[in-house]
C-alpha cells in the first residue's frame, strides 16, 4: 500500500504543487464570484451551473478523479442521502448535478469558503437553535419547489472513510416536512420527494489502493482544522473516489421516516461495503458496518 500523497507533502515538489494549485484556484474564482452573485441576485439559470464548471476545473487541477457508478436521479424533487469523508465530497457531488447542500451555520462565516458555500446557495442550519427548524423548512421546500437538488449528509457529520454513522432521520424528516407543507406554499404539485442513497469511497491514492489507515488520512473529521488537511491534500498526489448511486425511494406524506432512513442507510452502506472490499456485501456485514 502507497500513501506517498501524504508522506511527500514537506518534499518540495509538494509544497510546490500547492503553491501552483493554490494560486490557480484563486485566479479562476475571483472573476466568477460577481458573476455568480448577480446570477443568484437576479435569478438568472446560469447560477445552477457555473458551480459545476468550476468544481470540475478544481477537481482536474487537484488530480481527483471521480469514478461514477449508477445514475443521479432524473425524478423531481430529490433529496440526496449520502455518508460524508471530506470537503472533496462536496466538490465531487458537484460536478455530476448543479446541488445545493444543506451545512452547518458556521460554515457561512469562513472566509473565501463561508463565501463559496453561499454563492452555491447552500442552506444553513443552527442545530444549536431549536427554532431554526421552520426557517430551514421553508427555505428547503423552497429550493425543492426550484427543481434543486438538494444534498443532506445524513450521518450529521464526517467519518475517517472506512464506516457509515448512523444516518438521523430528524434531518430526512425535516426535508420531508419542508416539502409536504411548504412547498405547497410555492406552487408545487408534487405528492412525492424522492430520497436517492449515495455513497461516497475514497479508494486509490497514486494509482494504488488506500487502504483503512489511508482513507482516514483522507478523511476530514474530529477536531482535523480545515486549513492543515487542505493543504496536506493539495500537496499529495492523485486520488480516486467513486460516488455510487442507488435507485432512488418514493417518500410520500404517509410514509414513516424513520423506516426510510434506515432503508437509505442500508444501501448507502452496502454500496461503502462494496466499493472499499471490491465483492458485495452479505446482509449481516451491512448490518454489522
Amino acid at each position: 500500500m502507497s500513501l506517498s500523497f501524504i508522506e511527500d507533502v514537506h518534499r518540495p515538489k509538494g509544497t510546490f504543487r500547492l503553491v501552483v494549485i493554490s494560486a490557480t484556484l484563486l485566479l479562476a474564482v475571483l472573476p466568477l464570484l460577481p458573476v455568480q452573485w448577480l446570477a443568484c441576485r437576479f435569478h438568472w439559470k446560469i447560477r445552477r451551473h457555473l458551480p459545476v464548471l468550476f468544481h470540475r476545473f478544481a477537481l482536474k487541477l487537484m488530480d481527483v478523479r471521480v469514478h461514477v457508478k449508477g445514475e443521479p436521479a432524473r425524478e423531481s424533487p430529490v433529496l440526496i442521502l449520502s455518508n460524508h469523508v471530506s470537503w472533496i465530497d462536496i466538490l465531487a457531488l458537484s460536478t455530476l448535478v448543479p446541488v445545493s447542500f444543506v451545512a452547518k451555520a458556521e460554515i457561512a462565516t469562513w472566509p473565501i469558503l463561508g463565501t463559496l458555500a453561499r454563492l452555491q446557495r447552500s442552506v444553513f442550519v443552527d442545530r444549536q437553535k431549536k427554532g431554526d427548524t421552520a426557517r430551514v423548512n421553508a427555505e428547503i421546500a423552497e429550493r425543492l419547489a426550484e427543481g434543486d437538488p438538494i444534498v443532506l449528509f445524513a450521518e450529521s457529520t464526517t467519518s475517517d472513510g472506512n464506516r457509515i454513522l448512523p444516518f438521523r432521520s430528524a434531518l430526512v424528516g425535516a426535508a420531508h416536512q419542508a416539502l409536504t407543507a411548504g412547498a405547497a406554499d410555492a406552487g408545487s404539485k408534487n405528492d412525492c420527494v424522492w430520497l436517492q442513497p449515495v455513497a461516497l469511497a475514497y479508494n486509490r491514492a497514486d494509482g494504488l489502493p488506500t487502504g483503512r489507515t489511508g482513507r482516514s488520512r483522507i478523511g476530514w473529521y474530529g477536531d482535523m482544522e480545515m486549513l492543515p488537511h487542505l493543504a496536506n491534500i493539495l500537496r499529495g498526489g492523485a486520488l480516486d473516489m467513486t460516488i455510487a448511486f442507488a435507485p432512488p425511494i418514493p417518500c410520500h406524506t404517509d410514509s414513516d421516516r424513520k423506516g426510510l432512513t434506515q432503508q437509505a442507510e442500508a444501501a448507502v452502506r452496502r454500496m461503502l461495503t462494496e466499493e472499499l472490499t471490491g465483492r458485495a456485501a452479505p446482509p449481516a456485514a451491512i448490518k454489522a458496518a
